[in-house]
């Protein structure tokens, strides 16, 4: 009822025990807080539809891993020397988190690879399919992995490495070891 009151003496202009104009303070403060209410209200429904834009997963063995990363490290070529190498990566993962689609391009002084390949986790197990546009080369991959932590065994005509990624939040960690033109590959990536 005090309620209903106090409404009531803010409409007429007028309320019990107020000085002057403190009726059209009270309408400015509350005007602020409701303004304030819809700005939370708009941020929070833009976070969440950028969320689900960008591919992150409720839930599966690739959440979290959605967008757009970049970052650098070393690769060290099979006559022994190595090169700093600047890298990009995209993922897409399906709205159920257990399969990723991923695009990776490196690129050092003397040496540049453009990967992809399409992994479906079921349970812990993961297999799929790799891709190399420069060399022309491609084969499949398999092993295990989840919660962040993946172990795969990329292997194709005459090539075989070692992939181990590592993501704990807006970081993450790709090692790549081989036998050919380089032997391992070593990228800290941080989504943007």
């Amino acid at each position: 009822m005090a309620h209903l009151q106090a409404f009531r003496a803010v409409v007429d202009g007028k309320r019990r025990g107020s000085k002057p104009g403190s009726a059209t303070a009270l309408i400015i403060l509350n005007a602020r807080r409701l303004i304030f209410a819809a700005v939370a209200f708009f941020l929070a429904v833009l976070v969440v539809s950028v969320a689900g834009t960008v591919g992150f997963a409720e839930s599966g063995a690739f959440a979290g891993m959605g967008g757009n990363w970049s970052g650098g490290g070393t690769i060290t070529l099979d006559d022994g020397s190595s090169e700093r190498v600047r890298c990009r990566a995209s993922y897409a993962v399906r709205a159920d988190g257990n399969a990723i689609n991923q695009t990776l391009t490196c690129a050092s002084d003397s040496f540049k690879f453009n990967l992809a390949n399409n992994v479906v986790a079921q349970g812990t197990a993961l297999s799929g399919t790799w891709s190399e546009s420069i060399r022309n080369a491609s084969g499949n991959l398999e092993g295990r992995g989840g919660g962040g932590h993946f172990h795969l065994t990329a292997s194709g005509a005459g090539f075989t490495a070692q992939i181990s990624l590592t993501t704990r939040g807006n970081k993450q960690s790709v090692v790549i070891k081989s036998e050919g033109a380089f032997r391992v590959t070593s990228i800290s990536l941080t989504r943007s």
